[in-house]
Order: structure tokens, then sequence, then C-alpha cells
């Protein structure tokens, strides 16, 4: 691109990002279920359920996330660290798609390893990224301490691997919510020691098309080296928060297509 193209496809995506990044932006979205808390952890915890199962239809995934939550008794983390074998059986019939009862129960079962012996889910994503040489490896050195504790074969898809390939887009979310912070009060970031320059771009089908018809992004399957190549180029218009475009593609990939052949 020139330098002009460069200049105006900068203001088009600073344009989207400002005019998504905004408050009335959670209630239809999954990150308005761990909105609904103030304790920290109880945030941490709700978002990152939430984040696995989201994916398919919104309204299903705001009700099944909120069903996880009625069955923690709105108290996620005090459910997490406490909870008992007993307390984990209505979970066995959780279905959301393809994830089900059983992944439930192991997930529950994980957290609770986090939580009680390895410094919680921030905690363990600190030290995999400070082991990692870079935030797929880190990805993937904490996927696998989560699916240490005997995890059933089927569940360790429901959380993705960067390095078999992956985008990983629930987890570039999950990641996003937890480490940006800006005034606008939509991403939370209370992961304080993590930079959001080491953040990457949520992948799925309505973002990925809309990075390809802005010229972001050339690779056509929407994999993990397809979100490298887009992190890169979001790099170039801020290279200490990237992933704050990820309002860009979302909106502008929903509402603003009509304008996306100016570039």
């Amino acid at each position: 691109m020139r330098p002009s193209d460069l200049q105006n496809l900068k203001k088009f995506l600073d344009e989207q990002t400002t005019r998504f990044n905004v408050h009335s932006f959670i209630h239809a979205d999954p990150i308005s279920i761990p909105h609904r808390f103030t304790k920290k952890e109880d945030r941490e915890i709700c978002g990152f359920l939430t984040s696995i199962i989201s994916w398919g239809q919104r309204p299903i995934i705001l009700r099944n996330a909120s069903l996880l939550m009625e069955w923690m008794d709105h108290a996620p983390a005090d459910f997490i660290l406490n909870h008992t074998p007993s307390e984990r059986r209505p979970f066995k019939k959780f279905v959301h798609r393809t994830f089900n009862g059983e992944d439930a129960v192991y997930f529950l079962k994980a957290l609770q390893q986090f939580y009680r012996n390895h410094g919680g889910l921030e905690g363990t994503f600190e030290t995999a990224l400070k082991e990692a040489s870079g935030t797929a490896e880190a990805i993937h050195n904490w996927r696998k301490l989560f699916l240490s504790f005997k995890s059933p074969g089927r569940t360790a898809k429901h959380f993705a691997d960067p390095l078999a390939n992956s985008s990983a887009k629930r987890l570039c979310m999950y990641l996003r919510w937890m480490v940006r912070k800006d005034n606008n009060g939509v991403d939370f970031g209370l992961w304080k020691n993590i930079s959001p320059a080491c953040l990457y771009t949520p992948l799925d089908l309505h973002s990925g098309k809309t990075a390809r018809e802005l010229g972001l992004l050339q690779r056509k399957q929407d994999d993990w080296k397809a979100v490298e190549e887009l992190t890169i180029n979001l790099r170039k218009f801020d290279p200490e928060d990237p992933v704050k475009y990820d309002y860009a593609l979302y909106g502008a990939g929903i509402t603003e297509r009509y304008q996306l052949t100016d570039f």
C-alpha cells in the first residue's frame, strides 16, 4: 500500500474502533456475562468459561453462559475454589453444541486445580508467557497444563492450540478481555503484568472476510498463520495495542461493508 492508502486505512480503522469500542457494545456480546460481576476472580473465571463456549448464535451463547453462572450460584470464584464432586453433578447435563457435560465437569476440575495449586488463570498464563518464546507457545503451554489433570480425550479440542495452527479465536478474545484496558469500559484490563502489545487478533469468518477486503490479510485460511499475518499488519497502526482493531473488523464486517471498497 502507498503511504496515503495506509493513512486512509488507519483513519477508517480508528473511526470504526471508536464507534464500536463503547459501553453499548456490551449488552449483546458474550463479554456482557463477566460484566455482571465486580470481583476480579469472578470476572476472569466467568470470562474464561463464557469465551470457551462462544461460538454459534449469540443468544444461545448468552443463555448457556448464564446457565453456567446460575449453577455456580452467581459466585464463580467461590464455586471453583470450594465446590465438591457432588456439586458438579448438574453440569453433567450441560450442552453447548459439541461442548458437553463431560467437558464442563473437567473444566471445573481443572479450574479448581489452577486456583488451588497454580496461581489461577492469570498466574498460569503469566508464567507460561515468561517461559515461552512468544504468545503462541505460551497458549500451547497454558493448554498443556490445563489438560494435565486426567482430561478426557474429547475435551482437548475445546482448548485451542496455536502450535497446531488453530486460530484460537476464543482464547485470543478472552486474552483481549483480560489484558486490554482503556477508558471505554468494555475490556477489563485485569491482568496488569501482561502487555496488550503481545496479544493476537481474534479471527473468525466475519473479521477474516473484512480483513481481506481491507487488504490486511492475504492468507485464505482462518488459521494461526492468518492470525499472525493480520496482527503484524495491525501493529503498523498501533504497535502497543493492535487488538483494539478487533472492534473495527467486527463492526465493519457487520454494518459497514459498503464502505470497504474504498481501500
